[in-house]
């Protein structure tokens, strides 16, 4: 596991329902940034906001917006993630990219569909976690309302003996967001809890504005420790923030506080 692993959240509007407006304008926030990054994380269905329009929307792996973030990627030489909209063996699926530099990638769908706002009766259920390796960092990654269920984030162990002999699952939860304003306290204080029971850091990257159903997103993205400490926070207005996350955090608190051998032991059962 490297030192360090540098991140920037990128925290913006979108333009509704508009792929060639949206990946214009995130692209150049992209080619703006001036730090030294490994990894640029933007909000969840990135290229249309949270529509529950599929059939007009959808693409597949082959379509534009994939082939963007391939672009992007090996221009820019950095991990490019975030969700969109995707079509694959006649189920729609809110997917969450993860691009690699040299233009292979993963992906995770999400499991969680948010029934308050129909997803869940135009999208299909993710059934598998995925975490990425990145400079031997392990990522969990996560969309939006996965936040508000904490056993499909929980660092899992099959037994008593596997927690106390081998390392966590992973070091840092990764959620993508279209999450509202009215609801924001939810959001601030389950990115804190998740961190704090999985002795992980969490990054929470959501949008800000208005969508086309006149929802208002304060974005409120966050970077949190192992402990609970927030790194970074930013609270209604655009950013693009880079932030460098250390090795030596992680092992401090989870070495200091060994509180994950005693969890419970249990399976997630897909």
């Amino acid at each position: 596991m490297n030192d360090t692993l540098n991140f920037t959240l990128i925290q913006t509007r979108l333009y509704w329902e508009d792929k060639q407006a949206n990946l214009a304008m995130l692209e150049d926030k992209i080619n703006n940034i001036q730090e030294r990054t490994e990894i640029v994380v933007l909000p969840e269905m990135f290229s249309t906001g949270f529509s529950m329009k599929p059939k007009i929307l959808a693409e597949t792996m082959d379509g534009e917006c994939v082939n963007w973030m391939k672009r992007i990627a090996i221009g820019k030489k950095v991990i490019l993630t975030g969700s969109l909209i995707i079509e694959e063996d006649g189920n729609y699926y809110n997917r969450l990219i993860w691009m690699l530099p040299n233009g292979q990638y993963g992906y995770y769908n999400k499991r969680h569909r948010f029934g308050y706002a129909g997803e869940d009766e135009y999208y299909a259920a993710g059934d598998k976690r995925v975490i990425a390796s990145v400079k031997g960092w392990k990522i969990n990654l996560q969309v939006c309302y996965d936040l508000r269920f904490p056993v499909w984030a929980r660092q899992e162990a099959t037994s008593h003996e596997e927690r106390l002999n081998s390392e966590p699952e992973y070091d840092l939860l990764l959620y993508v967001a279209n999450w509202p304003e009215k609801r924001n306290h939810a959001w601030k204080t389950l990115l804190t809890a998740r961190a704090i029971e999985n002795q992980a850091y969490v990054i929470g990257v959501n949008r800000v504005g208005h969508d086309g159903n006149d929802i208002y997103h304060s974005g409120d993205s966050m970077v949190i420790d192992p402990l609970g400490t927030t790194l970074y926070h930013k609270a209604n207005d655009e950013d693009v923030f880079t932030i460098t996350l250390k090795k030596d955090r992680l092992q401090e608190v989870r070495n200091k506080f060994p509180f994950l051998k005693d969890a419970d032991t249990f399976n997630i059962i897909h």
